[in-house]
C-alpha cells in the first residue's frame, strides 16, 4: 500500500485569468517610484533642535496639533456637560 502524501503535489488552479508581474520583471526606473525622500526626512527628524517629532515639519504640523488638541478638549467638555445633564432628575 505505501504511504500517501498529505499535501497535494499539484499546483492549485488559477483564480484570476491574468498573471501578476514580479518585481524583477519591472524596469528599474519607473516613473511611479519617484525620488527617495527617506534620507532627507531622516536628517530633518534627527536634528537636535529641541522640538518634538510631531512638530518638526513646521506650520502644517502645528495646525494639525492645535486642531487635534482643540477637538480633544472640546469633546471632553461636551462629554462632561452631557454627563451632568444626564445626572439631573427630570421635572415631572
Amino acid at each position: 500500500q505505501g504511504l500517501k502524501p498529505i499535501v497535494s503535489t499539484e499546483s492549485p488552479a488559477l483564480i484570476f485569468g491574468t498573471t501578476s508581474k514580479l518585481a524583477s520583471d519591472l524596469p528599474a526606473t519607473d516613473s511611479f517610484l519617484g525620488k527617495n525622500t527617506v534620507p532627507d526626512l531622516q536628517k530633518l527628524f534627527q536634528k537636535a533642535d529641541g522640538l518634538p517629532v510631531h512638530l518638526k515639519r513646521g506650520v502644517p504640523d502645528k495646525l494639525l496639533y492645535r486642531t487635534t488638541m482643540a477637538l480633544t478638549i472640546g469633546g471632553t467638555i461636551y462629554c462632561l456637560v452631557a454627563l451632568y445633564m444626564a445626572s439631573q432628575p427630570r421635572n415631572q
